[in-house]
């Protein structure tokens, strides 16, 4: 190979990852608009998962070809197999979350597989597991009528006040 193939090769190399660097730029531009101006959350994270993956991994291609070094490359494909392994787990969860806690605008779903099964994986702060006794103690401490302070009389406003 020649010394000006070798500097064409680079300079269309240069080439190909500006336009995938602007291309994913585009994208996740695309993505934040659609995080700001969509109605609910499942909409939102829709928008926050798919053109934003998909925009990372083309400033990765493009940077990867940019740059051309093993360390350089390996760690940008690292950035990106993380962001494919981790954004389909946020996007789940926060779905979840967001069903579960009524975050969901139920008139802009044609189908809630979710509405008829309660999750019973993950009971939440309130109640207790499933194989645990439901144990309140009645002497615990917080509780206004086990208090041995008595009331006060006279409308319930201390003397003095």
């Amino acid at each position: 190979m020649s010394a000006g193939s070798r500097d064409g090769l680079a300079v269309t190399l240069d080439a190909i990852g500006t336009v995938a660097i602007v291309l994913g730029v585009l994208l996740t531009l695309v993505a934040s608009i659609g995080l700001l101006s969509l109605p609910d959350v499942l909409s939102r994270m829709h928008a926050a998962t798919k053109p934003q993956v998909l925009g990372l991994l083309l400033v990765v291609i493009g940077g990867a070809l940019h740059l051309r070094t093993s360390v350089d490359v390996w760690m940008l494909v690292l950035v990106g197999a993380f962001q494919l392994v981790t954004a389909p787990v946020t996007a789940h969860v926060v779905g979840r979350l967001a069903h579960r806690g009524d975050g969901v605008r139920r008139d802009l779903l044609y189908v809630d597989e979710l509405v008829d099964t309660p999750d019973t994986a993950d009971p939440g702060p309130d109640r207790p597991e499933p194989d645990e006794p439901d144990t309140e103690d009645p002497d615990a401490p917080g509780d206004a009528e086990d208090t041995d302070v008595p009331a006060p009389r006279g409308g319930g406003r201390p003397e003095g006040a």
